[in-house]
């Protein structure tokens, strides 16, 4: 039985944000005039597929390695959403994808819905500010935290060190409900456990020695806003107690104050530690453990976003505000990519730091960096033959031109070079 859909010029453009209409073949029925302002090329869109105006593909999202959130939709009946990279007049930008089955009287699917939102979580291009990354493993994390920042959910970061948890703490506070107040973090390391009742509930005048005049709180600086605490692996079973006690009751009291408070704030927690490991030990109280892990996000190591490090080493070059401008070569990025980065972001922040006051020129080559960085190559040159710096270029573009999704201008430019200059290397390669 066939389905009567109502004037879809109309219909359509009754939805503020870019919106089409999609037959269950993936093509565009038809789609409103935001959605033409913000993704029309000029051609007709009508009998078009979506991945191909979308990720300029030829195979739908979930056969090139994304969550198809029309499959998804398909599989299940209900609408879906995903977090995609799709390509807009701004370049390649984070966007909320959400699809709305379309039902006959019969009960069977025969088009859907699909929603369009500038997400603004991240960028795909180097930036200033905030989370930076394409890799399909920071994609992963990145779409759980667009799942839950605008929640009041709490949150437990999971992640080995140098992996950027207080930036991520930092964007879910920026995206949720919370954010026009206070931020504030708490390295629990660095917690004295004298004085973790003192630091976090604040204290009273006269409650000790030394305790001159009333203090405020780490948990009253936070009020109405998101409370981070770094690290929280880190804090002993008798400063466990004190927390659930907050957690569990909502309340708490300044040191030497008989007069309770309400707690007011987002919890956002993250450790480099295996908690559950901890708690089997019994190091870690396992009813805190519950308390704080409500949803778990796994940030992931450095080594496994090596495609990000082109765009991560330009961000943070843009960020350190150098004397000079430096670009890293295409040998060095090379060089770096088989590297393991045990200190995650926070390492190759300092080698960017480094590289630019060992380079007196303005490419940034394998000699200035130390040794240990291209390990990895030297020994792969050793055991088969010594490369040409031509031949070290030749490997690398072939690399780029495989994970590279962007177009040619885009790529010259993360490179360093011209796109006339680019197009001739890419012209002399033998692939």
């Amino acid at each position: 039985m066939s389905t009567k859909l109502p004037n879809l010029s109309q219909w359509l453009n009754s939805y503020d944000d870019p919106t089409i209409l999609l037959g269950t073949d993936y093509r565009i029925v038809a789609a409103n005039e935001q959605y033409r302002a913000t993704y029309g090329d000029g051609r007709a869109l009508e009998g078009r597929t979506c991945y191909e105006i979308s990720h300029r593909a030829n195979v739908p999202c979930d056969l090139a390695g994304e969550i198809c959130p029309l499959k998804k939709s398909r599989e299940i009946g209900q609408p879906s959403k995903a977090l995609h990279i799709h390509h807009s007049p701004q370049g390649r930008e984070y966007i909320n994808v959400e699809i709305r089955p379309i039902k006959n009287s019969d009960g069977e699917i025969t088009h859907y819905i699909e929603v369009l939102r500038t997400s603004g979580i991240a960028n795909t291009e180097p930036h200033t500010q905030g989370l930076i990354g394409k890799s399909r493993a920071f994609q992963n994390m990145l779409s759980h935290v667009d799942r839950v920042a605008s929640t009041k959910t709490t949150v437990l970061l999971l992640g080995e060190t140098g992996t950027g948890k207080e930036v991520v703490a930092q964007t879910i506070h920026d995206r949720s409900q919370q954010q026009a107040h206070s931020f504030v973090p708490v390295e629990c390391a660095g917690l004295v456990e004298t004085l973790f009742e003192s630091e976090l509930f604040g204290h009273a005048k006269g409650a000790f020695t030394g305790a001159t005049s009333e203090k405020m709180g780490l948990v009253e600086a936070a009020e109405g806003g998101t409370l981070f605490l770094d690290e929280i692996g880190e804090i002993s079973l008798s400063e466990q107690v004190k927390l659930l006690r907050l957690l569990e009751t909502g309340e708490y009291r300044r040191v030497g104050s008989t007069t309770a408070r309400k707690a007011n704030f987002r919890l956002v927690c993250a450790t480099n530690k295996n908690l559950e490991a901890m708690v089997a030990e019994g190091i870690f109280r396992e009813d805190l453990y519950y308390r704080i892990n409500v949803f778990e996000i796994h940030l992931p190591p450095l080594r496994d976003r090596l495609e990000d490090l082109p765009i991560l080493i330009d961000s943070m070059i843009q960020r350190a505000a150098l004397d000079k401008p430096i670009t890293f070569a295409p040998q060095t990025l090379l060089c770096l990519s088989g590297y393991e980065f045990p200190g995650n972001i926070r390492e190759l922040k300092n080698i960017v730091e480094r590289a630019a006051l060992m380079c007196d020129g303005q490419a940034v080559l394998p000699q200035h960096l130390p040794a240990k960085f291209c390990s990895k190559m030297g020994a792969e040159i050793d055991s088969a033959k010594m490369l040409t710096l031509k031949e070290m270029e030749e490997q690398y573009l072939i690399q780029v031109l495989a994970s590279f999704q962007g177009n040619r201008k885009s790529l010259a430019k993360q490179l360093g070079i011209s796109e006339r200059v680019l197009y001739r290397k890419l012209a002399s390669l033998t692939i």
